[in-house]
This record gives C-alpha cells, sequence and structure tokens, in this order.
C-alpha cells in the first residue's frame, strides 16, 4: 500500500472523487453535503492523497488547514474494490501523523447520520475522535455528526 500526495490530474482520482460526491448526493440532503467537488480540492490549504495497491488507486482522503493548529479530514473515500483492507485506516494514520507534522493540535471532521456512515464512525472512533459541536463554517444539521480529536505533538526522532 503506497499513500502520495495527488495533483488531482489523473482520471483515477477524479472518477473516485466523482463517486464520492454522487454517493454523497444519493445517500444525504443536498443542503447537508459537505463534500468538497474538484476545484475546492484543489485550493492551496487542501492536501489529498491517493492509497495505491499494485498500481490501482484503492483510495483517497484530504486534509484542509481551517486554522493556525486546527485541520479538517475531507473527501476520505475507499474503492468499492479495495473495501475491508485497510485503506481508510492507513490514510487516516497518515493524516494524524501528517497533522501532527504541521504542529496541528486540533483535528476535526464532518460525516453523515445515515446508516451508510456507520462504518466510518466506528473508524473514527477507533482512532480515538470524539462527537463534537459544530466547529468552522458549519452549522447544527441532523444529517450530520461532528468528530474532534486533540492531537500530540510530533517529535522526530
Amino acid at each position: 500500500m503506497e499513500i502520495r500526495i495527488d495533483d488531482l490530474s489523473g482520471s483515477e482520482i477524479n472518477g473516485l472523487l466523482q463517486e464520492h460526491l454522487n454517493n454523497m448526493h444519493e445517500i444525504s440532503p443536498p443542503e447537508s453535503v459537505h463534500a468538497l467537488d474538484l476545484s475546492a480540492l484543489k485550493s492551496p490549504d487542501v492536501t489529498l492523497w491517493g492509497v495505491w495497491i499494485e498500481g490501482e488507486l484503492a483510495g483517497c482522503g484530504a486534509l484542509k488547514k481551517i486554522g493556525p493548529s486546527h485541520g479538517e479530514i475531507k473527501s476520505m473515500r475507499t474503492s468499492q474494490n479495495h473495501l475491508r483492507k485497510g485503506v481508510a485506516a492507513n490514510l487516516l494514520a497518515h493524516i494524524l501523523q501528517e497533522s501532527r507534522r504541521r504542529q496541528y493540535t486540533r483535528l476535526s471532521l464532518e460525516t453523515g447520520t445515515e446508516p451508510e456512515f456507520q462504518p466510518a464512525h466506528r473508524l473514527y472512533e477507533r482512532f480515538g475522535f470524539e462527537a463534537c459541536a459544530p466547529f468552522g463554517d458549519y452549522n447544527e444539521d441532523p444529517n450530520s455528526v461532528f468528530y474532534t480529536r486533540v492531537l500530540q505533538q510530533f517529535s522526530p526522532a
């Protein structure tokens, strides 16, 4: 499994991100879809990684800077062909490490409340995220769950 920064120019990542957006709009009401489109993911305050297994895109996830010491996880998605292979867990561990390297003290995210999001809830909770109030520009939304985690500072060896 290889995790690398993606410049969003490839057809594989564009297809996976479009699948992600389409799926979010199928599951959640339009006003509750907070997934970033391609142009928003190209913002300088967002870094997106692709996860590759044997030359095939297995998943993606992004880290958005929302404050001097606060990051937000965006666009976490595992390809249907790579579910239950540890893609999301490995990527989440990578994003946590990068957040510490950037000296963020908090990492937060928004996800849905529908049953399809339960695996994501379990993943985030397993990694120490706790439910919280809306953060950043978010408002209370019955279709959203907000999570946050305080980060211990990374000490390079």
